[in-house]
């Protein structure tokens, strides 16, 4: 046999045997401002993904900072969004419920959104979700509708209403995130898990405004999670009843002296003393007051926190971290 037949066959053998054992790349889509990725845009990447997919589509952002009003539609299943580095990843706008649009409207809250996350099961990690409109009134940097939205060593960045956890039907897993605001900025109707996380109180306001549905059991949890932030002291309440059957919950956090002594406000509206579910369990740090907290909240057991606040039982089922 000719030998330089055999060299060729063993090299092709090689070659193929070399392309098989290549493992795949860990991302499906590279974004960069500077060309040197699949794409130049958040939006171009999330747009390419096949609509319906079954399988995770992951998309890796460089640094930068992207001036861009983002939309993951509903039809985008299982997409990942993962940032190069969270202080130096960041997806920004600059829109608020008062400017207005293209007809003369104003766009309102849930039209200043700079990020909106419909589809299901989305991840992010080391990304910086950021509104720059300032202290104009409501301007959302997030807004997660999608069910089982996870969001890891992220940042919002904002003033009023920053976090946007839309959605009754949502189940929304934040951990160790970085959120930051003024007036009511977590705020919706999701179930929302927030665990290890650390919130920043600008100024003064209100940390939470839930709109819990009264059909759904859990609202907001907060687990082992850091307040504090450069506000005056005692100019925080940890939050106040957006709709009657607002559901919030601190266990085991750490509160800062911007959190007031009685803790919770009524938005006055006295009913909602009686319908909303407001809980504290071993609270921390200079915030933490048990004995002037308004008598309708409440100090859970630990046997209540032991029986119904695990991750399983709140997101009933679902486990963010498999």
């Amino acid at each position: 046999m000719n030998t330089r037949w055999i060299c060729s066959l063993v090299v092709l053998w090689c070659c193929s045997f070399s392309a098989i054992a290549q493992p795949k790349t860990a991302y499906d889509f590279v974004v960069a401002q500077d060309g040197s990725g699949n794409f130049t845009t958040v939006q171009e990447a999330l747009n390419a993904v096949p609509d319906f997919r079954k399988a995770t589509t992951t998309i890796f952002i460089k640094n930068g900072v992207y001036k861009e009003k983002l939309n993951l539609s509903s039809s985008k299943h299982l997409v990942t969004l993962i940032g190069e580095s969270v202080a130096n990843t960041i997806l920004t706008y600059n829109d608020w419920a008062q400017k207005k649009n293209i007809f003369g409207e104003e766009k309102g809250t849930s039209g200043s959104s700079s990020f909106y996350v419909y589809g299901p099961q989305f991840t992010a990690q080391n990304i910086t979700f950021q509104n720059t409109a300032g202290p104009v009134g409501q301007a959302v940097a997030l807004f997660v509708a999608g069910d089982k939205a996870r969001f890891i060593n992220c940042r919002m960045l904002g003033f009023q209403d920053t976090l946007y956890t839309y959605g009754y039907a949502s189940r929304q897993y934040y951990y160790k995130c970085y959120i930051e605001g003024t007036v009511d900025f977590i705020f919706g109707s999701a179930t929302a898990v927030f665990e290890d996380c650390e919130i920043f109180c600008k100024k003064a306001g209100y940390v939470t405004a839930a709109s819990t549905p009264d059909s759904t059991q859990y609202g907001y949890v907060f687990l082992n999670t850091r307040i504090h932030g450069d506000a005056p002291e005692n100019s925080f309440y940890l939050g106040r009843p957006w709709r009657p059957y607002a559901k919030t919950v601190f266990i085991n956090c750490d509160l800062g002296k911007q959190i007031k002594p009685e803790g919770w406000h009524n938005w006055n509206k006295s009913d909602a003393e009686k319908t909303s579910f407001y809980a504290e369990y071993q609270s921390k740090g200079l915030g933490a007051n048990n004995n002037a907290r308004v008598k309708w909240s409440h100090q859970l057991t630990a046997k209540e926190v032991s029986e119904n606040y695990t991750l399983e039982k709140i997101f009933n089922g679902w486990k963010p971290m498999e």
